[in-house]
């Protein structure tokens, strides 16, 4: 049996979705950063690329290198204000899509596994009942294939790697997940599974609720 390979980007390019005078929502690619990291060879990132053309973005929230999908970001401070409080009281909507391991017995469910980070494994994160953070995955089956499947998840919570970590304990890592899947999942070359693919939170401006989204690329 021959899991699926998506390929890595080898050139990613965001794309922006929508634009107003206070706010940007755009498609992340794989293998891109959210915001700089440490060493030279890591200043190319996401709200760089944005500030060259909208000098006042900010990010707001942040997707993994190798997660793509939708992001907003702010362009002023009372817009980055008010929505890193939606983020913070947990009223944005988040959805995402991944491929993942296996066959789930069941068509859906919860995890909710407290989450810490584990340096002697960076940049792995792990379950820790006594001092990880609170951490809640809703997730759905969406379709099943030979040897995998195509599940939603919503994350309640938003702790680093959540969603990988979460999948990894419920035995079906994210195809493509070089930190939490076997090698047999992660073909070289190929991309993580996992494509943020609807964002819906009320305008800073105008109050009304808005929500975009962006099919999954695999």
């Amino acid at each position: 049996m021959a899991l699926p390979s998506f390929p890595m980007p080898t050139e990613p390019r965001h794309e922006v979705i929508y634009a107003d005078a206070a706010l940007l929502v755009v498609d992340k690619p794989a293998g891109l950063l959210s915001v700089p990291g440490l060493g030279e060879d890591k200043q190319d990132c996401l709200v760089a690329r944005l500030q060259a053309a909208h000098p006042g973005a900010r990010i707001v929230h942040r997707l993994d290198r190798d997660t793509s999908g939708l992001l907003v970001l702010a362009l002023d401070a009372d817009t980055h204000r008010e929505l890193s409080r939606q983020f913070h009281d947990r009223e944005v909507e988040k959805r995402y899509a991944a491929l993942v391991l296996g066959q789930p017995a069941l068509e859906g469910g919860r995890v909710d596994l407290p989450l810490r980070y584990d340096p002697p494994t960076k940049p792995r994160h792990v379950v820790d009942h006594e001092h990880g953070q609170h951490a809640l995955t809703e997730w759905s089956l969406v379709a099943r294939h030979d040897g995998y499947a195509r599940v939603a998840l919503i994350p309640h919570t938003g702790r680093s790697h959540q969603l990988r970590v979460h999948l990894q304990a419920l035995g079906h890592p994210i195809l493509g997940d070089s930190l939490y899947a076997p090698p047999d999942a992660c073909p070289p070359g190929s991309r993580l599974c996992l494509h943020a693919e609807t964002l819906g939170f009320v305008h800073p401006v105008h109050r009304a609720r808005v929500t975009f989204h962006r099919p999954a690329p695999f």
